[in-house]
């Protein structure tokens, strides 16, 4: 594997119960980039955010992480090396402030000081959370709740961000802002898994993607590459 390579999952099959869910998946992340993964619902790919951070079984194939074999790893250790994850719907602590839901996000640190370091850097790409800190974060409005998300996310000071449909249940404004933010993280210098439904505003903030069906690579390459594909344009552009 090469040595830019921060994700690769190398021929991975998984299965649910007697059912093969994922087919000889093969996905490449360079250190650094945007990548997007395309799909519908049921296409597989909550699947393969499951096989990364080790929630379903992998019966084939390997997943590698900086050329570490992570195949099945639990997904504290995950984290622990740099892998964080935006989950679909947001899915914060609604009952805690917002304060405890970003703290909940560098669980695995103890270091004070560093957790300080990691506030800071969340408040200065979103200054609303700290007016907010002791602000129950049930009564957040939606894209409040998915800044909250987001900021959880970068409390464990990720190397690999997997966000898995951002944009699902957000308005058209706050869609932009949401995929403009995440343009800025991967900016910011961390490699970033975009899973999304949203082609148009994935491709339009990526370098490379892929169109996963029915459990399947059917297509993949670069943006320019993607958005030029007969597979792709017929799937979403009609």
């Amino acid at each position: 594997m090469s040595d830019n390579i921060q994700l690769e999952l190398k021929n991975v099959t998984t299965i649910y119960g007697k059912n093969k869910m994922l087919h000889d998946i093969s996905v490449q992340i360079p250190t650094g980039q945007c990548a997007c993964l395309l799909g519908s619902n049921g296409s597989g790919k909550s699947t393969l955010i499951k096989a990364i951070l080790g929630l379903t079984t992998i019966v084939e194939g390997k997943i590698f992480f900086e050329g570490r074999d992570i195949t099945g790893q639990k997904t504290y250790k995950a984290v622990r090396e740099g892998i964080s994850i935006v989950p679909e719907g947001k899915r914060i602590f609604r009952k805690m402030n917002v304060l405890e839901n970003l703290r909940m996000g560098a669980y695995t640190e103890e270091d004070k000081d560093e957790i300080e370091l990691r506030y800071e850097k969340v408040f200065k790409q979103f200054p609303l959370l700290k007016e907010r800190l002791k602000q129950i974060a049930g009564t957040l409005s939606g894209g409040e709740q998915s800044m909250l998300a987001i900021g959880r996310g970068l409390m464990c000071a990720p190397k690999l961000m997997i966000f898995d449909e951002p944009s699902l249940g957000l308005a058209p404004v706050l869609v932009q802002r949401t995929f403009e933010i995440i343009k800025e993280i991967n900016e910011s210098g961390v490699t970033v898994f975009l899973v999304e439904q949203n082609a148009h505003m994935s491709l339009s903030i990526s370098d490379l993607g892929y169109f996963l069906q029915k459990g399947q690579i059917i297509a993949s390459g670069t943006t320019a590459e993607l958005q030029d594909s007969d597979v792709i344009r017929n799937a979403y552009f009609g």
